[in-house]
C-alpha cells in the first residue's frame, strides 16, 4: 500500500464495501455534485482495493483554495503534508481517499490501529498553527466538524468490512443479507462508528495542521513505542469534540502533555496498568483486539 507521507516514521508519529453494520453509521458517504464516485461497492472499499489505481478518484473542485506561498514553502522538520494538502490529484486514489476545496483526508502512512486517517485542513492561515489554537476559531472548528463527520462515516465502513464477519453482533445482519430473499428491512448491526475517535495531539510531530481518524483497537505493527501508545491514550490525545478549550485548560500546558506521554501504560479496554513495560502491552493488546472483534 502506498504510504501518504514519505520519510522516516519519526517524522509522523503517528478500506469499505457493503454496509454491514446499521443502516445508518456504515451508509455510503453522500458525494457532492462535483464529486465522481463508484456506487456498488463502498467507496473507500474502492479505493483501498488492489485495483483502484484503475478506477477514478474521488475528486472535487480546486477553485477557492488557499494555497498560500508556492514560491517559499516552509523548510523545517514534519512537513510532509504540504503536498497532499496542495496537489492531492498526484496521488493514487488509496493514498488520498477524499478530496474537496475545503479538507484532503489520507491514509496514515504509518496507521497505529486498523483504521487510521488524517484530516488535513487546505485554509493556510490555520497550516501551521497548534490545533489548540487554531480551534479557537469557531467557524473554523464548525468547518472541521462537519468534514470530520463524513471522514468518520468512511472510516466505520472500512472497519466494518474488516470486522464484521468476527462480530457477534454483525452475524443477524450478514445472514439475512446473504439470503436469497432478504427482508425489506435487515436487522441492525454493529455500530462501527463508535468505535472511531476523532482528535488532535496536544504536540504534532507534523508541522501542517492535521486531524486523525482512528480506530480504537491500537492494534498495529506500526505502534512501536510509549510515545506512540501514550498520545492516544491519554489526554495528550484532545478529541475534536472538546474543542474550544477554554484558555485555562491543562490540556494547553506544555508540561502536563510532556509527563502524559511518559506515563505508565493503561489498557484502552480494560484499564490494566502496565507501568514501562511495552512489550507486555502489546501482548495483551493483542488479546484485547480478538475479544474486541467479536462484540
Amino acid at each position: 500500500m502506498p504510504s501518504a507521507v514519505g520519510g522516516k516514521e519519526g517524522a509522523h508519529e503517528q478500506k469499505a464495501s457493503v454496509d454491514l453494520t446499521t443502516s445508518s453509521p456504515s451508509a455510503s458517504l453522500p458525494l457532492s455534485k462535483d464529486e465522481t464516485t463508484h456506487h456498488k461497492r463502498n467507496a473507500f472499499s474502492e479505493l483501498m482495493s488492489s485495483k483502484s489505481s484503475k478506477r477514478a478518484k474521488l475528486s472535487t473542485t480546486e477553485s477557492g483554495i488557499a494555497r498560500g506561498s508556492e514560491k517559499k514553502k516552509p523548510h523545517f522538520r514534519g512537513t510532509g503534508l504540504l503536498e497532499y494538502i496542495l496537489e492531492p490529484t498526484k496521488f493514487p486514489s488509496n493514498t488520498v481517499i477524499r478530496h474537496n476545496n475545503k479538507t484532503v483526508l489520507i491514509q496514515d502512512a504509518f496507521p497505529k490501529a486498523t483504521v487510521h486517517l488524517l484530516l488535513l485542513p487546505r485554509d493556510s492561515s490555520k497550516w501551521l498553527l497548534n490545533p489548540r489554537d487554531a480551534f479557537d476559531d469557531v467557524e473554523f472548528l464548525a468547518m472541521m466538524r462537519h468534514e470530520a463527520e463524513a471522514a468518520v462515516k468512511i472510516a466505520a465502513s472500512e472497519l466494518s468490512r474488516l470486522i464484521s464477519p468476527f462480530s457477534e453482533s454483525c452475524k443477524a445482519r450478514l445472514a439475512a443479507m446473504e439470503n436469497d430473499n432478504p427482508p425489506e428491512l435487515l436487522p441492525s448491526g454493529r455500530d462501527f462508528t463508535k468505535d472511531i475517535r476523532v482528535g488532535i495531539h496536544a504536540h504534532p510531530s507534523m508541522a501542517h495542521l492535521h486531524v486523525h481518524i482512528i480506530s480504537r483497537d491500537m492494534h498495529s505493527d506500526r505502534m512501536k513505542h510509549q510515545k506512540h501508545y501514550n498520545s492516544f491514550n491519554t489526554d495528550f490525545f484532545i478529541p475534536l469534540d472538546d474543542f474550544p478549550l477554554a484558555k485555562d485548560d491543562k490540556r494547553r500546558q506544555t508540561a502536563y502533555q510532556n509527563a502524559n506521554l511518559k506515563s505508565e501504560y493503561r489498557c484502552w479496554r480494560c484499564g490494566r496498568v502496565f507501568g514501562n513495560k511495552f512489550k507486555l502491552l502489546k501482548e495483551h493488546l493483542e488479546e484485547e483486539f480478538e475479544e474486541w472483534k467479536k462484540e
